[in-house]
């Protein structure tokens, strides 16, 4: 019996030993729950864009132009949806150098149902198709955002130029120094850290931490808005004529399209279905909401009336500081990004805009500029483990690293001057060769009439 017991005792620790050896060098394969929730998430995203940028953009202009926003938004998503497919996907998240991806993977080369994309655990991957369709969304949305700074008065032909120009020189170098690197499995020691990290993003090197776009899509937008709406010059009757939303419900309606949608945007970001993703989904909830407190608490005490359109605002600039941090902050943390995003943007777009005397239409750099750029950095205080963050974690270690805020602020701040140099730099250049080929301006007459007649010869109504 004692030899009989033994025997299965030996069988069984033989077998427990297979397995752990099988599984040891078993091919990763693909988590069916991650990649459900990644189909969640990238259809989230779209949301956000169509209908939820187009409504909340188009709320905020006047009725003469609501049409113009919705196609504008429209077209720019599905022109930089092809744009992606044909070779953004390749230059953005393929080996190349510290600025640029390569063409190896252009016209989707080499993506098949098998091929698998990295997450930020060892071991884990999801279908490659489905990464390639959700990185496709923010390389969508982000020039989409930079139509708010010049909106009502841009030609249609000069938009599509500068967005073709803008999204392979400035988004996808972006997205390349920011998000490409090797992935956790590449980090096996010391050795094998520093070889992975060589091949990285410049920004990613640096040791800037951008968890969903903070840099790579807000503060590359409203800079690029910022230039533009500069180049192309201030709306006629800006300063001298009341120039209202001709919709505040098609505003609130998108503005909460786009808060639903951004649970995708910052979640979906954490490529896995898992306790951080609801950790990531809690901080862009409260922190919009501590934002929309903010904001329409400060309009409140200064204006005398709290409004709609300073609620919706406050919400968006809240989820655009959140962004970069979400999945290094805490909860509390959220709250703290929210309420100094909330207030610093109404100071933004009510005082300084008006102090400087740019027309930054729909306030896409006093938003998205701004709060991003308040995230980016924010996200170094609200990232160590002392206040509630999550710290950083080391895959040769297995474990989080030490943490020191003042160096990973001086890396945000990388990511920061990095983002308001490159964009502007190429958004003016961008800018610039659209105006000599097809001028950036609508004529006065169009612009009186408005954009949906003389531009797309429609009507958003037609009473």
């Amino acid at each position: 019996m004692k030899k009989l017991l033994f025997g299965s005792a030996l069988l069984m620790l033989s077998g427990f030993t297979d397995l752990a050896f099988a599984e040891e060098i078993a091919a990763p394969t693909v988590n069916k729950g991650d990649t459900a929730w990644m189909i969640v998430a990238t259809v989230l995203v779209s949301l956000m864009v169509i209908p939820g940028l187009a409504l909340f953009y188009g709320g905020m202009v006047r009725a003469k132009n609501m049409l113009s926003i919705l196609l504008q938004v429209f077209v720019i998503f599905s022109l930089t949806a092809i744009l992606w497919a044909l070779y953004g996907y390749s230059i953005a998240f393929t080996e190349g150098n510290a600025f640029f991806g390569g063409f190896s993977k252009a016209f989707l080369a080499g993506v098949t149902p098998d091929s698998m994309a990295a997450t930020f655990s060892k071991g884990i991957y999801i279908p490659e198709f489905i990464y390639v369709a959700f990185q496709l969304t923010f390389s969508a949305i982000t020039p989409a955002l930079i139509i708010g700074a010049f909106a009502e008065r841009i030609k249609f032909s000069a938009l599509l130029l500068f967005t073709v120009l803008w999204f392979s020189f400035c988004y996808l170098p972006m997205a390349h120094m920011v998000w490409y690197w090797a992935g956790p499995d590449a980090y096996t020691d010391a050795s094998a850290a520093e070889a992975a990290g060589a091949t990285a993003g410049f920004l990613f090197q640096k040791g800037a931490l951008d968890f969903a776009g903070g840099t790579v899509v807000h503060i590359n937008a409203g800079v690029a808005g910022l230039v533009g709406c500069l180049m192309i010059g201030k709306r006629i009757g800006y300063g001298k004529e009341f120039i209202a939303p001709h919709s505040l419900t098609m505003n609130m309606v998108g503005a909460s399209l786009l808060w639903v949608g951004w649970f995708g945007f910052n979640a979906g970001s954490n490529l896995e279905a898992n306790g951080l993703a609801a950790l990531v989904f809690l901080n862009t909830l409260l922190a919009a909401a501590a934002a929309t407190l903010s904001w329409l608490t400060i309009e409140w005490l200064v204006r005398g009336k709290p409004s709609l359109l300073g609620a919706t605002s406050g919400a968006i600039a809240g989820l655009v500081a959140i962004t970069p941090a979400c999945g290094w902050a805490g909860p509390m943390g959220s709250i703290f990004l929210g309420l100094v995003a909330g207030a610093v943007c109404f100071w933004t777009v009510t005082r300084l805009k008006h102090i400087l005397g740019y027309d930054d239409s729909l306030d896409a750099f006093g938003v998205h500029g701004i709060g991003g750029i308040i995230g980016a950095l924010g996200t170094a205080v609200v990232a160590s483990p002392a206040l509630g963050g999550t710290g950083v974690w080391d895959y040769v270690g297995n474990a989080v690293a030490e943490y020191d805020m003042i160096t990973q602020l001086i890396s945000q701040s990388w990511g920061v001057a990095t983002a308001i140099v490159w964009s502007g730099v190429v958004s003016f250049i961008a800018f610039k060769i659209a105006d000599i080929m097809v001028g950036l301006r609508v004529d006065e007459t169009s612009e009186r009439q408005g954009l949906d007649i003389t531009e797309h010869g429609e009507s958003a109504y037609n009473l």
